[in-house]
This record gives C-alpha cells, sequence and structure tokens, in this order.
C-alpha cells in the first residue's frame, strides 16, 4: 500500500508502506489465554472479527517497514504471552503506623501551642 510517510515524490510512486494482518480469534496454535491478554494489549489495532492489524510505514524501503511490521508484532506476541503477577495485598507494618501516630501528635502538640491562654 502507499505509504504516507518520509520520501518526497517517492511517496506517490512507490507502495513501500506495509500491512500486517493476523486472525488472532482462530488461531489454533494460540491459547486461550494469550488470545485474550493480546487482544486487550492490541486496542484499536484489533478489529471486531479478531483480526490484529498493524500498519508500518516508518521507512522509506518496503523491505524494512516489513521487518518493522513483523518485529512489532512479535513483541506484541511475546508481551501478551506472560502473565502479569496478581498483587499481595499487606497491611500497614508496625513501623509505618507508628509513624503515622508520631506525626499526629506532633502536630496536635503544634496546634495545641497556638491557643490563646486567658489570664482573668
Amino acid at each position: 500500500m502507499r505509504s504516507s510517510g518520509p520520501g518526497g515524490q517517492n511517496v506517490n510512486k512507490v507502495s513501500s508502506a506495509v500491512q500486517l494482518r493476523f486472525d488472532v480469534s482462530h488461531s489454533p496454535s494460540l491459547p486461550a489465554d494469550v488470545k485474550k491478554r493480546l487482544t486487550a494489549l492490541a486496542g484499536a489495532r484489533m478489529n471486531q472479527d479478531g483480526v490484529l492489524q498493524i500498519n508500518a510505514s516508518r521507512f522509506r524501503s518496503q523491505l524494512q517497514n516489513k521487518r518493522d511490521a513483523l518485529q512489532r508484532f512479535i513483541t506484541l506476541v511475546l508481551k501478551a504471552q506472560f502473565k502479569p503477577k496478581k498483587r499481595i495485598r499487606t497491611g500497614p507494618t508496625t513501623e509505618s503506623k507508628l509513624r503515622r501516630l508520631a506525626q499526629k501528635t506532633h502536630r496536635a502538640r503544634i496546634k495545641k501551642q497556638r491557643t490563646i491562654i486567658d489570664f482573668e
């Protein structure tokens, strides 16, 4: 397809842009959980039929754009393969509780010193 990137008048004559399409939803080589994560990572690059579409027009040469599109696809799939770790909820440490209480008492003392003492 024609590229809109760098190239001057060459852009109007040469088809150097590349469009990579991969049917994620019907791919037998991807497990279901990877498909789900890949769909989430792809965002707007994924259409409603489950086809991932990557457009590459960064370079002036079609070969470089092919390599770029393929590299971006591989990076996306590799990122989708790793299952994110679940965060283990932890409570505040004893030390942080003591620090918070010390700050509260410190602020209370400061505010107590601001009161006006009436000597009548």
